[in-house]
C-alpha cells in the first residue's frame, strides 16, 4: 500500500511553515515552532496518531504566538486534507474519548468535506502554560478543522489543570482522526449517499 502523504509550505508576512505529513505512519515527529509547549502538543499529536510530521514553523514571536499557532493550523489542515485524498475506502468518522488524569476529553471527528468546529465544556482557566497562549487553543483547532473541511468537535467533559486539558485534546484529535481515516475493506467507493465527499 502506498502510503499517503502531504508535503505543504505556507510563507506570509507573519509566518514561514513548512510540513511534511503521513498518515500511515509510526508516530516519528521532528517539530520546532519556537514555542515549547505548542512543540510538545504537536509531538503528542503526531506519535499518538502514529502519524509521521516533520514541522517547521518561523513566526513573528516577538508579538505572540497567535500567527505561529493559526497558521499552523492551517498548515496542517491542508496536509491532512492533501494526504487523505479522494476519501475512498476511510471509515469517513472518528471518535475517542481520553482520560488525562482529572481531564475526560471527548472528540468526533468527520472527514465530510464541510467545515464546522465546536468546542464546549470545562473551560481552560489558565491563561498561560508554559509559553502558550491557551486562547490559541480554539483558534489552533478552528483552523485545522476549516482547512481540512471537516466536522469537528470537542467536549471537555472535566478538568481543572489546564496542561492536562490541552494535551487530552490534541491527543484525543490524533485518535479520533487516526480512526477516521483508517480503510475498510468494506467501503469500496466514498461512506457518502451522494458518491463523493
Amino acid at each position: 500500500m502506498d502510503k499517503r502523504t502531504a508535503k505543504i509550505h505556507r510563507k506570509t508576512g507573519e509566518t514561514d511553515i513548512s510540513m511534511n505529513f503521513c498518515i500511515d505512519g509510526s508516530g516519528k515527529a521532528e517539530i520546532s515552532t519556537g514555542i515549547g509547549f505548542f512543540d510538545h502538543m504537536m509531538d503528542a499529536f503526531t506519535r499518538h496518531g502514529l502519524f509521521d510530521m516533520q514541522l517547521k514553523a518561523e513566526g513573528d514571536l516577538n508579538v505572540d504566538g497567535h500567527h505561529t499557532v493559526e497558521d499552523t493550523g492551517i498548515v496542517l489542515g491542508q496536509a491532512i486534507k492533501e494526504a487523505v485524498g479522494d476519501k475512498k475506502g476511510i471509515k469517513r468518522y472518528g471518535f475517542f474519548v481520553l482520560p488525562m488524569d482529572e481531564a475526560l476529553i471527548l472528540c468526533a471527528v468527520d472527514l465530510c468535506g464541510r467545515p464546522y468546529f465546536v468546542m464546549e465544556g470545562a473551560p481552560i482557566s489558565a491563561p498561560m502554560v508554559g509559553d502558550f497562549d491557551t486562547e490559541l487553543v480554539r483558534e489552533f483547532f478552528y483552523s485545522v478543522s476549516y482547512s481540512a473541511a471537516m466536522n469537528l468537535h470537542f467536549r471537555i467533559l472535566s478538568g481543572t489543570n489546564a496542561h492536562h486539558i490541552i494535551e487530552g485534546m490534541f491527543k484525543c484529535f490524533s485518535k479520533a482522526l487516526d480512526m477516521a481515516t483508517q480503510k475498510e475493506e468494506r467501503i469500496t467507493d466514498v461512506l457518502s449517499t451522494k458518491g463523493s465527499l
